[in-house]
């Protein structure tokens, strides 16, 4: 009868769900307490963790996540850098989805199409990841498409960021207030404080992370910032960090002594322990452009220990790069990192074989972020002077349901000479077009912007204000894709892609501060050939309803058997007639 229960549940989910095997995961969302920074604090955990478990599926697995909300307050779930192709329906932010109330749950369903690589998942409501929430998503090739690099030993995750003892509650509050959130109270791995490396900054009795290795063997260590505004520069004591895989696309492999990660941003990077096991070794993550005197405990201290190991890690840190006040060391970085254009991705054809640098530009966007301001007597973010204020009603399901109002196709060019306001206006892109995107960094901290349902090719950066005769110094050939960046103060970024994914999708400051103040939008990308949903998929059959269409919510019933959300009548009366012929068999 066993063997019978599992045939019976791979007949449904091929019924369901094609060819691509499924994957099915449950993710509760509760408060716990912890003390990552020795003080106790209330902590949003996954399933009673902090971070959450790790998400783990193979490239084209059909993903089946059912969110539980123990929280007092509605929640989104997010996954950051997941493309979610033809579903902005899935993608958990306000623009496209209804939030999840407190007690309810909802079923994300997605396919991880086309896509390998480093990720991570989290809340994306109110500052809810300043309180936990977060874990990591990793998507792995299929057998038949070689990766370019030996097989790791093993397969390691570092999730780094700086942490506030107050949480998200008290955080946001703040901002609400006009007030700035000040210097993190320190840096967590994994979730955990730092090693007492230094008893004058860090007391005793405070939990750390270990990471055990044997000597000899090389691991894939996969290292995400998942903080709320600090860039930290991360770097292994004694060990090159060769970089392999940024956001799901491989990368010509470079050694690093260390590696500036911004806020968002998703690295993989290939360790081989060959020094001797005199001692452990310092893991460090320390915050970048600020003055570390000041800042000397806000840093992230974890422990690489080899299994052969004779002693603690003990003696100062491994220096930092000495460039407080001058990035162009970090710029010059970020511009090193490229594309490894002869591997595989999640096809078996070449990264590098679209050429991006021969394709017509048909939209020009320059988005300029200022600093924080006043406006309507709120404290507020913008790009291009406008703040947004998300919709009541998300924008696509008032596309599909023609409620009017919800939104404006309005967004502006280029940053306007006008006074900031708050607004819905969001981009109006081309399908199929090619989009030019420059960000411009005229705020006071360094910025991480993130694009929802998409990479980027990030082609240039420079210092000053952009103009068109920058435009000549674009890397054309092997630029790393990927959809997290930065953007240092006083300067430009500039982004390519290629708007072939129908749908909303969400740009924002990653900076979670920013982000809540405002400094978002979204791009709407239809297709209007498309009258049988071959581009983007209908609404699912359990999508959530509000602001206009709030009357078309029907009360949540208790189901324990999430995964089955979204197949029809039909699939389940075949699931019947099949299961009769089986035992029946029997």
């Amino acid at each position: 009868m066993e063997s019978l229960h599992w045939i019976c549940i791979a007949l449904f989910f091929g019924l369901c769900f094609g060819a691509d095997p499924f994957a099915n995961y449950e993710l509760e969302l509760s408060y716990i307490t912890a003390s990552p920074l020795g003080v106790p604090q209330q902590v949003i955990s996954v399933n009673g963790k902090f971070p959450g478990p790790v998400i783990n599926v193979t490239t084209n697995y059909n993903v089946i996540i059912n969110v539980k909300n123990k929280l007092d307050e509605n929640i989104l779930m997010t996954w950051s850098g997941i493309q979610m192709r033809r579903s902005s329906w899935q993608d958990g932010v306000l623009g496209t989805n209804c939030p999840i109330p407190p007690k309810w749950n909802w079923t994300y369903q997605f396919q991880v199409k086309d896509q390998i690589g480093s990720f991570f998942y989290f809340p994306s409501l109110n500052m809810q990841r300043a309180s936990g929430g977060f874990g990591p998503f990793i998507i792995t090739n299929r057998n038949i498409i070689p990766i370019p690099f030996s097989m790791p030993d093993g397969d390691i995750v570092i999730m780094i960021g700086d942490w506030y003892t107050r949480n998200h509650t008290a955080l946001r509050k703040a901002l609400d207030g006009g007030k700035a959130l000040g210097m993190p109270d320190g840096v967590l791995i994994n979730g955990k404080g730092p090693y007492r490396y230094n008893s004058t900054f860090v007391p005793d009795g405070i939990d750390y992370e270990t990471i055990n290795v044997d000597p000899g063997k090389t691991y894939r260590i996969r290292v995400h910032n998942v903080g709320i505004s600090t860039c930290l520069n991360f770097r292994i004591q004694n060990h090159n960090l060769l970089l392999a895989e940024t956001e799901g696309y491989y990368t010509s492999q470079q050694n690093y002594t260390s590696l500036d990660i911004h806020v968002g941003q998703s690295y993989s990077f290939l360790v081989t322990m060959d020094q001797n096991a005199s001692s452990d070794y310092y893991i460090v993550a320390s915050a970048r452009f600020v003055n570390q005197s000041l800042w000397q405990r806000v840093t992230g201290v974890a422990v690489l220990h080899y299994s052969n190991s004779k002693g603690k890690a003990a003696g100062p840190l491994p220096d930092p790069p000495n460039d407080v006040y001058d990035t162009s060391y970090s710029l010059n970085q970020a511009m090193s990192i490229r594309q490894n254009v002869s591997a595989s991705g999640a096809r078996p054809n070449p990264q590098g074989s679209f050429h991006y640098g021969s394709i017509n530009v048909t939209d020009v966007y320059v988005l300029q972020s200022l600093p924080p301001t006043t406006i309507d007597g709120k404290l507020r973010a913008s790009f291009n002077r406008i703040s947004f204020v998300n919709p009541d009603t998300p924008i696509r399901l008032a596309d599909v349901y023609k409620v009017k109002g919800a939104y404006k196709l309005d967004f502006p060019t280029k940053p306007q000479d006008r006074p900031p306001r708050m607004d819905r206006s969001i981009i109006n892109a081309t399908y199929k077009g090619f989009i030019e995107i420059i960000l411009q960094n005229n705020d006071s901290v360094v910025q991480s912007f993130h694009m929802d349902g998409y990479s980027f090719f990030v082609v240039g950066m420079g210092y000053g204000i952009w103009t068109e005769n920058n435009r000549g110094s674009y890397n054309r050939w092997d630029a790393i894709s990927r959809s997290t960046v930065q953007v240092f103060v006083g300067g430009w970024t500039a982004v390519y892609a290629s708007l072939d994914n129908v749908g909303v999708w969400n740009l924002r400051a990653d900076n979670l501060d920013r982000w809540y103040l405002g400094q978002e939008t979204y791009m709407r990308i239809v297709n209007p050939e498309d009258t049988i949903n071959k581009t983007e998929l209908p609404v699912p059959d359990n999508a959530l309803y509000c602001g206009a269409l709030n009357s078309k919510q029907k009360p949540q019933k208790t189901s324990s058997a999430a995964i089955i959300h979204g197949c029809s009548k039909l699939y389940f009366a075949l699931l019947a007639v099949l299961l009769s012929a089986a035992i029946s068999i029997l």
